[in-house]
């Protein structure tokens, strides 16, 4: 049996701080209630302020999506798999159905790939505005985070107006999207919302990112250096936190991306600011890529494969065949790997996310040595999607 010792001294060699459990501590169920941890539980072992031990505590939202996957017609999926991130639901959709084009070989029309960079790029933004407000509020910054909140409404308007729905949209679908875009107007009110939220930045910049109260609460707290992220699976802004500066976008990249100038923002300090400043530096390219995709304008052409197949949708069958597709999230690395057996369904649907990474393994080991109010900070740093977890 392996000692409290031993525990001890293998963190302490793998550059991470654990702190002996004394007879005095006490267990704190930190969540779900709680508004910090979201649907979300961690058990705490405290010693006085101080965290000895966590527990990530998941599975208040387990609903078997991949499972259920088996056993709904290829598009009916569409509208299943975009649970498994909510603030993000356009990625789910767009994994699953990249990876169902690959298996059929479709050539999917310029267009709908234009609209599905366009998409992906409004999704990452609506995203960051939301973790925006929930880091706010932690900080206690309330004023920031109504703002967010506001902000991302415009954008839940232009989602709605194309895609008839406010949060999950099931537009996004195998061999392009489901409708065209509204049109010349619609354009027009993305533009501008895009040139607005781009004029607020430096709100934000002022009230949280520059602000002594967010650097005392974040720097020097949960700290993960690049062989510890390397060696745990972290991805996305988490990963660019500790200086790797992998993006899916640019290193396997796929639709409009690679026509597209952006940078990928890295840090070095690995701590929960540098998280955080990440963040923000890639919203700023987000809104950039916005503005490039609009001065291309939406090329010419249909927004979907054209195939006499599509007009029974229940018995529409995909061949036999397996493929995985992956696309840069807010929250880091998301892929699905598809099989097809030549059915209406699938054969299997796995979605690789980043959450279960960062919001299980990584987490337990950041939050070790801790305060009881950094708990809140250090999670809604790593950005996890609690639904990803419990897929």
């Amino acid at each position: 049996m392996v000692t409290q010792e031993e525990l001890i001294r293998e963190a302490r060699e793998n550059g991470m701080e654990l702190y002996p459990i004394e007879k005095d501590t006490y267990e704190l169920f930190f969540g779900p209630q709680h508004m910090a941890t979201e649907n979300f539980s961690i058990i705490l072992k405290m010693d006085g302020n101080r965290v000895v031990k966590a527990i990530a505590n998941p599975g208040f939202l387990h609903r078997g999506f991949e499972k259920l996957a088996e056993f709904r017609p290829w598009y009916t999926n569409i509208a299943l798999l975009l649970r498994i991130c909510v603030p993000e639901a356009d990625v789910p959709e767009a994994i699953y159905s990249m990876a169902v084009d690959e298996i059929i070989g479709w050539e999917v029309p310029e267009r709908a790939q234009w609209i599905r960079t366009v998409v992906l790029e409004m999704a990452r933004v609506s995203a960051y505005l939301f973790w925006i407000m929930g880091l706010s509020f932690k900080l206690g910054v309330y004023t920031a985070g109504q703002w967010a909140a506001a902000y991302r409404e415009r954008f839940m308007r232009l989602f709605e107006e194309l895609t008839g729905g406010r949060v999950y949209h099931i537009y996004t679908i195998p061999g392009g999207v489901r409708r065209d875009i509204p049109g010349d107007k619609w354009l027009r009110q993305l533009k501008d919302t895009v040139e607005y939220i781009k004029s607020k930045l430096p709100d934000f910049d002022n009230l949280v990112f520059e602000n002594y109260i967010t650097y005392k609460r974040m720097e020097g707290i949960g700290v993960m250096d690049r062989k510890f992220a390397l060696a745990e699976g972290v991805t996305g802004p988490n990963l660019r936190a500790t200086g790797v500066a992998y993006d899916v976008r640019k290193d396997d990249p796929y639709l409009l991306y690679p026509e597209l100038d952006f940078e990928v923002p890295t840090l070095k300090e690995g701590d929960a600011l540098a998280r955080a400043l990440v963040r923000r530096y890639e919203l700023e390219q987000d809104l950039y890529i916005l503005e490039q995709l609009l001065e291309m304008g939406p090329p010419s052409g249909p927004y979907k494969v054209e195939d006499p197949r599509l007009k029974n949708l229940p018995r529409f069958k995909v061949p036999a065949g397996d493929a995985f597709a992956h696309v840069e999230s807010t929250k880091g690395d998301f892929g699905a790997y598809v099989v097809s057996d030549g059915g209406n369904k699938p054969y299997r649907v796995h979605v690789r996310g980043p959450s279960i990474a960062h919001g299980i393994r990584v987490l337990e080991q950041l939050l070790v040595g801790a305060r009881i109010a950094d708990v809140p900070v250090i999670l809604m740093s790593l950005d996890n999607c609690p639904p990803d977890i419990d897929r």
